[in-house]
């Protein structure tokens, strides 16, 4: 063949290459030192369960990094890292690898959100997104990783099974879900759901970080359920339901039963202090727990 139609061929095999590692990209379930996210680029767990990426809510005009159900036609987040700093450009921010951290630069290359961890390891990092929907950072080493933040460890508005409500019995400071601002703004809300710091293994809801609204009564080691005692907004006689959370049994309150509970998918803090219980394999089938 003639040489000179060498550098188009070239040229040729650059393109089909660069198509190629963007269409695995698209595909891809981490984030490296090689492989970033930007604009409508998501990664997606092994299994497809759960997607990440740039997402805008409702009408908003903001963009944030969230996690989903990629198998549920309404897009239901579960986890958001910048929720207080939105960005305004999803096609020239960029979330990356940078200084043994995963952050989030804007359109002005300015960092809006990292994992803000101190780390003084040489290896290689990712970002990997699991089935569960936890977002790791881990560091590879080998065959081996050893994960350095995860997500499950810094709940937003939503549990999820696997993850876990913590009191620091030292501190008294507790993991808590933290309701959105409203529908299109997910910066920390009015309500908060989390464990009493007193000790007294129940699950209470604080308005305004400052005064209660309701609370689950103790735990009940040997009925597996909590023991529901008057509360301060509803003391109204209600219906009451099972869910099962992880492999304990919970019961819940509530007012308003949609539809019958075998499992729980996920519970949420809402806006205006409602607890939505999601069932396992029914996205369109849930419970409000009105608190």
């Amino acid at each position: 063949m003639d040489t000179k139609y060498r550098p188009w061929l070239m040229i040729s095999f650059l393109f089909i290459c660069f198509s190629l590692k963007f269409h695995v990209s698209s595909g891809a379930n981490t984030i490296s030192a090689n492989l970033s996210l930007s604009g409508d680029q998501t990664i997606l767990s092994a299994g497809g369960v759960f997607k990440l990426g740039f997402f805008k809510p409702g009408k908003s005009s903001n963009y944030y990094i969230g996690i989903w159900y990629d198998k549920i036609s309404v897009q239901t987040v579960v986890w958001v890292a910048n929720r207080e700093k939105p960005v305004f450009d999803k096609y020239s921010s960029v979330l990356r690898i940078s200084d043994g951290n995963l952050v989030l630069f804007d359109e002005s290359k300015v960092p809006v959100w990292s994992t803000s961890i101190t780390s003084t390891t040489t290896s290689s990092l990712e970002a990997i997104l699991l089935d569960e929907g936890n977002l790791v950072l881990r560091e590879l080493s080998g065959n081996s990783s050893t994960s350095l933040w995860e997500s499950f460890d810094h709940p937003t508005h939503t549990l999820i099974p696997g993850m876990k409500m913590r009191l620091d019995k030292r501190t008294k400071v507790s993991k808590r879900l933290i309701s959105w601002k409203n529908a299109e703004d997910p910066a920390p809300g009015l309500f908060s759901l989390e464990l009493d710091p007193v000790g007294s293994n129940s699950f209470i809801i604080m308005w305004n970080n400052s005064q209660l609204y309701w609370f689950s009564g103790p735990w009940d080691e040997n009925k597996k359920l909590f023991d529901f005692g008057p509360n301060p907004e509803n003391n109204a006689e209600s219906t009451r339901i099972v869910v099962h959370l992880g492999a304990a049994l919970s019961k819940l309150r509530s007012s308003v039963i949609v539809c019958k509970v075998f499992s729980l998918n996920q519970s949420m803090i809402g806006t205006s202090g409602i607890i939505l219980v999601v069932v396992r394999g029914r996205p369109n089938c849930s419970v409000k727990i009105i608190v």
